[in-house]
C-alpha cells in the first residue's frame, strides 16, 4: 500500500512519465468590464468650450461695446482738463453794424422825381423859338413882335394857310411893311409845302405883307 500525500491545488502538475504535456488554448488575460457595463472604464470627458467661445457674435459686439465705451472715456477725460473754461465766449460788438442804422432809424428812401410833362407850347411860341435858334438877327428882332401864329399846324400840300398877327402898326402902307416880309420869309423856313401861302397881320388886323412857303 502507497503513500498519499496531500494535493496542492498551486503547485503545477508534473506530467507523468511518458506522457506529453497538455498543449490545450491559452487562455488571453483578463481585460476587465467593457467601456460603459457596471464596472467598466469610464470614458474620458471631452473638455467643455467656454461661453465666450460657443458665442462669438456677442463676444464681438461686447467687445466693440466696450471699446467705445473706453474711447468715450478717454474723450471725456481730455475735454475736462478745459473744464476750467467758460463755457461762452463774449463776442466783441462789431462796429460796422452799430453804425448801421436800423430798421427804424432809416432815412426814408426819396422817390425819383418824376420829369415835369413838358408844356406845350403854342405855335406863336415854336417859331419864335426857331427864329431864335436858326433866325438872322432882322428876324429876332421882328419875331419879338409876334403876337399869335394860326395854322402852322395843317399842312395837306393842297391849299395850306397860316396867319402871323403882330402888334406892329400900319398895314401895307405903313413903316413896318420890310418887318411883315422879313416875318414871312422866316416862316417859309420853318415850315413847307407844295401849295402854302403866309400872311402877316399889323395889331389892327391889316395885311402887312405875305408870301409862299
Amino acid at each position: 500500500m502507497s503513500q498519499q500525500y496531500p494535493h496542492n491545488p498551486n503547485q503545477p502538475q508534473q506530467p507523468f512519465q511518458g506522457q506529453a504535456p497538455y498543449q490545450g488554448q491559452p487562455q488571453p488575460p483578463y481585460q476587465g468590464a467593457p467601456a460603459g457595463w457596471p464596472g467598466g472604464p469610464v470614458p474620458p470627458q471631452q473638455p467643455q468650450k467656454s461661453w465666450f467661445a460657443r458665442h462669438k457674435v456677442l463676444t464681438a459686439v461686447g467687445g466693440v461695446f466696450a471699446f467705445l465705451i473706453v474711447v468715450g472715456i478717454a474723450s471725456s477725460g481730455g475735454d475736462d482738463s478745459g473744464s476750467t473754461k467758460p463755457d461762452t465766449v463774449a463776442i466783441a460788438p462789431d462796429k460796422q453794424a452799430d453804425t448801421k442804422p436800423t430798421d427804424k432809424e432809416a432815412p426814408p428812401t426819396k422817390e425819383k422825381e418824376k420829369p415835369a410833362p413838358k408844356k406845350e407850347l403854342s405855335q406863336a411860341d415854336e417859331f419864335k423859338a426857331f427864329i431864335n435858334k436858326n433866325g438872322t438877327a432882322a428876324e429876332k428882332a421882328a419875331a419879338k413882335h409876334i403876337v399869335k401864329v394860326q395854322g402852322a399846324d395843317k399842312n395837306n400840300d393842297i391849299l395850306d394857310t397860316a396867319e402871323v398877327y403882330t402888334d406892329y402898326t400900319g398895314g401895307m402902307m405903313g413903316p413896318h411893311q420890310g418887318d411883315g416880309k422879313i416875318l414871312a420869309s422866316a416862316f417859309a423856313d420853318w415850315r413847307t409845302s407844295k401849295n402854302g401861302l403866309v400872311t402877316i397881320y399889323d395889331e389892327a388886323g391889316d395885311i402887312l405883307s405875305n408870301g409862299n412857303y
